[in-house]
């Protein structure tokens, strides 16, 4: 598994003109090749008037599947360049589609290229995208004498704290990036004495969308 890695969280759209062409592109999640080709389909039947549809997707983060598709546009000017813009943003499960409404003007080789690489960028910069980190899920019970510690501690150790819950004690989880696992636990239990309670569960991975942390399955 991978420790970190970019994928999208919402897809969205962006859209540009060249020379009355207009590039319509179209991100969406995937994480699986059935998926990403579902949402070709469904751009295809969506704008079935366009000249062209044109696809590109990166599925799986350890043997990952890449496909492209020119759909009739001249050969590598339009899916290859828009594969090699999510390479280039080092994205994962992510399926691009393009749609060209032709402005009756040829482009030519170059300008394809440029025009479909500009729309990707637009699309991606529409959309929300979000950097996951594996992390160790880490239950922990304390004092609330020693909870501002183990806050302090996660601010300068980079380790993160969800899921709060104030009563007799202050219960929480923690979310520390996999390779500092052990040297946070060690900190942990000598800011605390030995009396702070630790649980494990299954790693995840995790990630900050607009100031809130996001676990995800």
């Amino acid at each position: 598994m991978l420790k970190q890695y970019s994928t999208v969280f919402s897809g969205a759209d962006g859209e540009i003109v060249e020379k009355k062409s207009r590039f319509i592109a179209h991100i969406e999640l995937a994480e699986s090749e059935e998926e990403a080709l579902a949402f070709v389909e469904k751009m295809k039947k969506k704008y079935w008037d366009a000249r062209h549809n044109c696809y590109a997707f990166r599925i799986g983060t350890e043997h990952t599947l890449e496909r492209c598709s020119d759909d009739g546009e001249p050969s590598g000017t339009a899916g290859k360049p828009m594969l090699e813009v999510l390479t280039g943003r080092n994205l994962y499960n992510v399926v691009a589609v393009v749609t060209r409404y032709f402005g009756g003007t040829l482009l030519g080789t170059g300008g394809l290229v440029r025009a479909y690489t500009k729309s990707m960028q637009e699309g991606l910069e529409a959309s929300t995208l979000v950097e996951k980190k594996l992390a160790s899920m880490v239950d922990i019970s304390c004092d609330y004498s020693l909870f501002g510690k183990i806050q302090y501690l996660a601010a300068t150790e980079g380790f993160s704290l969800c899921e709060i819950q104030y009563t007799d004690s202050v219960s929480a989880t923690l979310l520390i990036p996999v390779d500092d696992t052990d040297y946070v636990k060690k900190k942990l239990i000598e800011i605390s004495n030995g009396s702070i309670v630790m649980e494990d569960q299954e790693p995840a991975y995790f990630g900050e969308v607009e100031g809130e942390i996001i676990i995800f399955d």
